[in-house]
């Protein structure tokens, strides 16, 4: 064995891996039905490992199985998308809270959030929707983390998945969404920056319903 072949990780996080971000991208729509031969011809191993990433994914709620025919992609069920919403909301206003309570904590924060900014920045420059979803996510990420609440920044990780789906789904179809996501990210670090909790609420309150519940 090859020193690459032992650093490769396992071939069912590999198949987990893969299958999940053609999920999430939306490669593989809700409703769609695939076979896990698909996946191991993809990754040149066995169904095996294969059927062990199934069925995580299936107790992820991405994936409903169907004996002797493969998986099903999990649509994104009616009214998740508002629980997921109305969960940010909650968990991001509560987290610049916490952290205007402690100004000395402000300028690092924000520091911080620039830099999210330029990475997602870069990702809508180089036309990369999936990676601006995914960084997307981690701006926000980076909102909650600086309220450094480990209770709700752990809750709010569990949502990461959900977040990157919904923002495939949001900003696919309309493009020009995208300047404007960037334009009220930057508007969120100068409230940040002013240390004004009632101006972030209502701004990040219209962020969500622009972006999500057009």
């Amino acid at each position: 064995m090859t020193d690459a072949e032992e650093k490769a990780p396992p071939a069912a996080d590999r198949a987990y891996a893969l299958t999940k971000e053609l999920v999430l991208t939306g490669a593989l729509p809700g409703g769609h039905l695939f076979s896990e031969g698909e996946i191991a011809d993809r990754l040149g191993v066995s169904r095996t490992p294969v059927r062990e990433a199934f069925l995580r994914l299936q107790a992820e709620d991405l994936l409903r199985l169907i004996p002797k025919r493969g998986a099903v992609v999990v649509p994104v069920p009616p009214g998740e998308a508002e629980d997921v919403l109305d969960a940010r909301e909650a968990v991001e206003i509560g987290a610049v809270r916490r952290l205007l309570r402690r100004p000395e904590l402000v300028p690092a924060a924000v520091e911080a959030l620039r830099e999210a900014l330029r990475v997602q920045q870069e990702r809508a420059d180089a036309a990369d929707l999936h990676g601006f979803a995914e960084a997307d996510e981690a701006f926000h990420r980076t909102l909650v983390e600086a309220g450094r609440n480990a209770l709700t920044t752990r809750f709010y990780a569990t949502l990461a998945d959900r977040q990157r789906r919904m923002s495939v789904h949001a900003l696919g179809p309309i493009p020009g969404q995208i300047p404007v996501v960037l334009r009220e990210h930057a508007e969120l670090i100068g409230i940040v920056e002013q240390g004004d909790e009632a101006a972030f609420a209502f701004a990040l309150r219209a962020h969500l319903d622009g972006t999500h519940r057009r």
